[in-house]
């Protein structure tokens, strides 16, 4: 069987299996949302933090729950990892230095995850379970909450009440991020991931030199790693690794995970506005900018250039041969327009323009299908844009599931799609021009700059992924990075509730034959352009300075 055709079959086999957890998971997940029940745990950590689950909030008392919960976060996490020294379970690995552990907490608290240290040469068990692991739950909780919150804006009218953060938050950890996990940990186990306490073991003699592993609980870090779009790795080498990922059918599994709740949240969105052909049309964009980066991906990385791409049968350096092209361009795209960020092969080894598909797919928002809830409501502002510019070209005042999108909610969506943009190139170009951070480059030329506007596209748009070349382990990266993982994630959610609460206060506007048709194909296209118009051409100009350059080059 030719590698092409591998891949193209490890697609299909990819579509049919969300295909087939699409529709109960989806409504699952509504039911979730909706319920006015309360399981008994669920009541115990209520009363734990003193919250009452029944109360409906408005829109900024939502946003100061969750700014609350994850500032709290923030202080846990760094605290634990300046501590770390102290605590049992530490495999005698010190305490992290400050601006290390600053980045780490804003990182996973962000779910970026990003990681400008090693995994096993760096924390221990303790860090790893009850701080990086805890965040992987509770971070991908958040946004699935605050895109529940947008959701009832749709769906609810002379109110401004989006429901409870608390129970919100506690509901998704409960159940549906735990249970899955549980599952995902076996079916990752039963592949040959690894799951213990094992400490720090020699295995032998390398290159005149001991090796040493460590063990962990890798496989149940790893199930939640990717399904709460979260990406951080036990291990420096992440999904590369063969303790994370042992073969191919871990990775295809792996991938699933990363895709089914962003994908599913769609049917979720339609359950919850009472159409589900409105959730399908959101879904139709999704899945088309997917499976396009993916083709693009496969094209651009099996491309023969040469006669070393030729013996190789395709850009074979910086991945895993247990995956080949195929299996690693397929995760590298869903990885990228997720808010995934993890990795089963190098992006600094892709070509130059895989390299910009890459990136290119985190500059559009991450939105296809995105990250658990921050996909759903980033697509969902997008779609305000599309019926907004409709409505200019028909000359008539857009409407979106009976709501007027009047002036203040088109401000709102604009901040939103500008905030990330201001964050990526403004923190890119001081990167550049200052005389320290360019040390960090391994390279030069457009491929030097390009590891730079990816790891501030990477940090601000809440990925985590990195151009491996840099040296992000330095004081300015670790504090201006942590920084744009902080305001990429939390400036955003501003945005997005005080617009859920608008919409939530209006009154129905009845449909009439000049309204758009937002469930049919033709809305689904122009979305589609909306998205790669709108935001693609934002970072136009630094990606022809970038990844662009340099694939015109090679």
């Amino acid at each position: 069987m030719s590698p092409v055709l591998a891949g193209v079959l490890q697609v299909l086999a990819l579509v049919v299996a969300l295909g087939l957890a699409y529709r109960p998971l989806g409504d699952y997940m509504a039911g979730v949302y909706s319920s006015d029940k309360h399981l008994r745990v669920e009541k115990w950590m209520y009363k734990a933090v003193g919250a009452d689950p029944d109360t409906q909030m408005r829109w900024p008392a939502y946003l100061r729950g969750v700014l609350a919960f994850s500032a709290v976060s923030v202080l846990f996490l760094y605290l634990l990892q300046r501590f770390q020294g102290a605590l049992p379970g530490s495999l005698g690995f010190a305490s992290i230095d400050p601006d290390q552990a600053f980045n780490t907490a804003a990182s996973f608290v962000a779910n970026t995850n990003w990681q400008s240290y090693s995994g096993e040469q760096a924390m221990g068990h303790v860090v790893q379970t009850g701080g990086l692991a805890v965040q992987n739950f509770v971070s991908a909780a958040v946004g699935m909450a605050v895109a529940a919150a947008l959701v009832r804006g749709f769906a609810r009218s002379r109110t401004g009440e989006l429901g409870n953060f608390w129970s919100d938050l506690v509901r998704g950890t409960v159940r549906i991020l735990l249970p899955i996990s549980v599952v995902g940990a076996l079916v990752l186990v039963a592949c040959g991931a690894i799951q213990n306490f094992a400490g720090i073991h020699e295995v032998g003699q390398f290159m005149g030199g001991s090796q040493q592993w460590n063990g962990g609980a890798v496989a149940s870090q790893e199930a939640i790693k990717e399904l709460g779009t979260n990406g951080g790795g036990y291990f420096n080498a992440n999904s590369a690794h063969p303790f994370e990922n042992p073969n191919g059918l871990s990775n295809l599994f792996e991938i699933f995970l990363i895709l089914v709740i962003p994908f599913a949240l769609t049917r979720t969105f339609g359950r919850m506005v009472g159409s589900l052909k409105q959730g399908y049309a959101i879904l139709a964009a999704m899945g088309v900018i997917w499976l396009g980066f993916t083709t693009l991906m496969m094209w651009t990385e099996f491309s023969h250039h040469g006669p070393a791409f030729e013996i190789a049968g395709g850009a074979m350096e910086g991945k895993e041969t247990r995956f080949g092209i195929a299996g690693s361009s397929i995760f590298a795209v869903a990885t990228t327009l997720t808010s995934t960020g993890a990795v089963n092969s190098f992006h600094d080894s892709y070509t130059g323009f895989g390299g910009g598909i890459a990136m290119l797919g985190m500059q559009l928002g991450e939105i296809a299908p995105g990250g658990v809830g921050s996909g759903l409501y980033g697509m969902l502002i997008m779609a305000i844009i599309a019926v907004f510019i409709a409505g200019l070209m028909v000359g008539r005042t857009p409407e979106y599931l009976g709501k007027k999108i009047g002036t203040r909610e088109i401000k709102l969506a604009a901040c939103y799609i500008l905030i990330t943009p201001a964050l990526v190139l403004c923190f890119t170009a001081a990167a550049m021009v200052l005389p320290t951070p360019p040390h960090s480059m391994t390279n030069t030329g457009a491929h030097g700059f390009s590891e730079i506007l990816y790891a501030y596209t990477s940090g601000a748009n809440n990925n985590g992924s990195a151009f491996a070349g840099l040296n992000a382990d330095t004081q300015w990266f670790n504090t201006t990075i942590g920084l744009a993982m902080l305001l990429g994630r939390f400036l955003p959610m501003v945005f997005v509730l005080a617009l859920a609460g608008s919409l939530a206060g209006q009154k129905p506007v009845p449909a009439t034959v000049g309204t758009l048709g937002t469930h049919k194909p033709l809305f689904s296209g122009l979305l589609v352009g909306t998205v790669l118009i709108i935001t693609g051409l934002t970072y136009f100009p630094a990606l022809a300075l970038g990844p662009l350059a340099e694939g015109l080059a090679s």
